[in-house]
């Protein structure tokens, strides 16, 4: 009997899950209240990395003398990004609905909910389902503090969608989504700050990755604090003036928007998950191994139980939910899912730091070589960045590698297949690479562990 599927939520863990839940043959309905794609295509990953596409041939323009172009009058028409931004992602969000159209899926455009009696509701409608998908996604967090409410205290939604270019700008959160905003108007010439509560930018990243990218980042201007707490907001001569503590110093920062990005938390409240009995913790939805929740034949998939928030993690999380539904053999593989940050340079990492392997007790070689050897990245102006592998010392097993350097979110997926294959560093040693290609530092990496880098002193490979 064909089994009929309602997925709430249109975005990459939702329409990928209807997609695959139509291949193998059931009936499927998605519910979204809003538009398809979800955050990633209308307000996350697809807007930003469209701007910082910009942004960054802007700030190598600026390099033009150097990189054998005469330019003059070189300018951003910050109107014209913003119409090929909503182009870009007008046309992605069609292309989401076309797909849906393509394989019989039924889109619906209501607010979903689940009732007391653990039925499906839409717009006060009941909508029958055999098996149901949540993935309703993230919000930004919001801080509560003195100014919260002023109008240029904005989240990441707004800051997508300024009138202008601003001036100055103050970034509270130094995660993911600070960094790739600070990174974005500082190269389009603003001045920036970012104020981050925990030690360190980028809180989870390798410490020596992170470390890296925010000594580029300040190169590039981009100001940081670390270990400041925010105090709050008032009105100030450039536009807004942020109070921010740091141990005992209070200091104020002007900007003229305050943009806060602290993260992002699941969205499941007001949709009856508390009413129905789903278990919930944190406002995140509890799921096992295969995204089931404590209800039958009710799945969480994506941002909404909290265990990634990426994209492409809740995308494959869709697919391993409707195949194990649907009676499937499921696979989903969580220790390979690398995660990027779309900087200048850019960052790339998956599998383990080696703050977790020092806090698990694992021993573990690291190899390391720097792009300032390979010319590509020369040719690229990357020199700055670097790649590391580590592995376990036993079996030479690769268990993390980490990328600062142009292409370095493209790269990474040779680490992200390494890591799922259980590759080991000969296997990476024995692959050979393309040159001239910026992968070539996987290999010379893999081979530094190992102290035998062909392109590193011998001196620096007794160093490693």
């Amino acid at each position: 009997m064909q089994k009929q599927v309602v997925v709430i939520g249109g975005g990459p863990g939702g329409y990928v899950a209807a997609i695959r839940a139509a291949q193998l043959g059931a009936r499927v309905t998605v519910i979204e209240q809003e538009r398809l794609g979800g955050t990633c295509l209308n307000i996350g990953c697809i807007p930003t990395k469209a701007l910082l596409h910009t942004a960054e041939l802007y700030r190598t323009m600026q390099k033009s003398k150097a990189l054998g172009l005469q330019m003059d009058n070189l300018r951003i028409d910050w109107p014209a990004l913003q119409n090929r931004k909503n182009n870009l992602v007008n046309r992605l969000v069609k292309g989401v609905d076309s797909l849906l159209k393509a394989n019989g899926i039924v889109v619906m455009t209501a607010k979903a909910a689940l009732s007391p009696e653990r039925t499906l509701v839409a717009d006060g409608q009941a909508v029958p389902a055999d098996i149901i998908i949540l993935a309703t996604g993230s919000e930004p967090v919001k801080l509560a503090f003195p100014g919260a409410d002023l109008p240029g205290v904005i989240d990441s939604t707004e800051a997508l969608n300024l009138p202008a270019v601003p001036k100055s700008l103050i970034i509270i959160g130094g995660g993911v989504i600070g960094v790739e905003f600070a990174a974005l108007f500082s190269s389009l010439g603003a001045q920036v700050t970012v104020v981050e509560a925990q030690s360190q930018i980028l809180p989870g990243t390798d410490s020596e990755l992170a470390g890296r990218l925010r000594q580029e980042l300040t190169r590039q201007g981009v100001k940081f604090y670390t270990e400041t707490r925010l105090e709050a907001a008032e009105a100030g001569e450039q536009g807004y003036r942020a109070k921010v503590v740091t141990g005992d110093k209070v200091e104020t920062i002007d900007g003229e928007y305050l943009l806060v990005a602290v993260g992002r938390k699941p969205r499941t409240e007001g949709i009856g998950l508390k009413e129905a009995g789903i278990n919930l913790e944190c406002g995140r939805i509890m799921v096992d191994r295969h995204f089931a929740t404590n209800l039958p034949a009710v799945y969480a998939v994506g941002d909404c139980n909290g265990q990634l928030m990426l994209a492409h993690a809740a995308s494959a999380q869709g697919i391993a939910a409707v195949e194990h539904a649907l009676g499937e053999q499921a696979e989903y593989c969580g220790a390979s899912i690398p995660s990027c940050i779309y900087t200048t340079p850019e960052a790339a990492s998956v599998g383990y730091t080696e703050e977790a392997l020092q806090k698990q007790g694992v021993a573990y070689i690291a190899g390391r070589f720097a792009l300032i050897a390979n010319g590509k990245a020369l040719i690229e102006d990357g020199q700055s960045g670097f790649v590391k592998i580590l592995a376990q010392e036993s079996s030479g097993k690769v268990v993390g590698v980490h990328m600062l350097g142009p292409g370095a979110t493209e790269m990474i997926a040779e680490g992200a297949l390494a890591i799922r294959m259980g590759a080991a560093i000969n296997d990476l040693i024995t692959t050979i690479h393309a040159h001239p290609t910026i992968s070539e530092a996987v290999g010379e990496a893999a081979l530094a562990a190992k102290h035998l880098a062909i392109h590193l002193p011998p001196q620096q490979k007794a160093s490693d």
